[in-house]
């Protein structure tokens, strides 16, 4: 078998992918472009440069959590561990830091062992061919068991100045959060369009046996988004714990929901092959702007529960439709 650099078949799978998400990218600006103006209507607090600097703090670790899940799940993958991830990060975080060590130093243990749970979903998944879904659902049980067990169930108070910065800091008027979700989503753009590991990620998912044929290293591939995905779960808990100005082992749990709903409404097919980050990114503002805007006009918490759950069953219908027509 002879491997080539940069197969046809991997570049076919990547141009093919990427034309389609775009299209779907546009409709999904065109809805955001509706929903800003229905908001500013109804609501005359809503288009406010202050609010919607706060939608965009707001959703920012969200945000960071969806970014490296859309280029995992494009891959054939799948985390449902990351909100765990984020959650147990603040805890170590702030018990490091309550041991002594400098907070910044804890920082950066506490992302090595974020890539560590992403190897060991890696391992687990590729390596041992088992269900992802099986696998990422089994190690979220047992890091939120282990959260809790560290802390007792409490939240670790954390503040630290120049920390807290991360989460409560603004660069020209900008929250920093903010400004480190855009630079992610930039970042992943270029690898996932400009390189060949992003042709790779789109041929992983689109036909992993015929890419393996042409020497395309599928495993090696998925294992390295694992990873990606447990820094960036890791990265999202120390912005969310920035913010909080605490650690709360089950601060970010709660929200796995809007990460998966945000991938798919993206654009990202749960059968792998195709999707955006930039349709992700979106998806993460509409959540956060319809959040938002519900929010402005006093309806009611169980409510935006109830809409996130339809927004999520909307999403992975629109992802079958999607798929029928592509002929997936």
């Amino acid at each position: 078998m002879t491997t080539i650099d940069t197969p046809r078949r991997s570049r076919g799978f990547a141009r093919g992918a990427l034309g389609r998400s775009w299209s779907g990218v546009a409709v999904l600006l065109l809805f955001y472009v509706a929903l800003l103006v229905a908001f500013s209507l109804l609501s005359p607090w809503f288009l406010s440069f202050n609010n919607m600097m706060s939608i965009g703090s707001n959703v920012a670790f969200i945000g960071l959590m969806a970014a490296t899940g859309t280029p995992l799940i494009i891959a054939g993958g799948l985390d449902l561990s990351v909100a765990a991830v984020a959650g147990l990060t603040g805890v170590v975080l702030a018990l490091l830091h309550g041991a002594g060590l400098d907070i910044w130093v804890a920082a950066v243990a506490a992302i090595l062992f974020g890539a560590a749970i992403g190897l060991v979903n890696g391992i687990f998944t590729t390596g041992l061919r088992l269900n992802p879904l099986i696998v990422t659902l089994a190690t979220m049980s047992i890091i939120t068991g282990s959260a809790l067990v560290m802390t007792g169930g409490l939240t670790k108070p954390l503040m630290v100045p120049g920390f807290n910065w991360i989460g409560s800091g603004r660069l020209f008027g900008v929250p920093v959060p903010l400004i480190l979700m855009l630079l992610c989503y930039g970042a992943l753009w270029v690898v996932l369009a400009k390189t060949r590991f992003g042709r790779f990620v789109y041929a992983s998912g689109g036909n992993p046996e015929a890419s393996r044929l042409v020497g395309v290293p599928v495993a090696r591939t998925q294992i390295t988004l694992y990873v990606l995905s447990g820094i960036s779960g890791a990265v999202a808990g120390l912005v969310l714990a920035a913010m909080l100005g605490a650690a709360a082992p089950d601060a970010a749990g709660k929200h796995l929901l809007t990460v998966i709903a945000a991938i798919i409404l993206g654009g990202t097919s749960l059968f792998g092959g195709r999707g955006s980050v930039w349709g992700t990114l979106l998806a993460v503002l509409i959540l956060g702007t319809l959040n938002n805007g519900l929010t402005l006009l006093d309806v009611s918490s169980f409510w935006q529960d109830v809409t996130r759950g339809i927004v999520l069953l909307l999403a992975v219908s629109l992802d079958q439709i999607r798929s029928r027509a592509a002929g997936d």
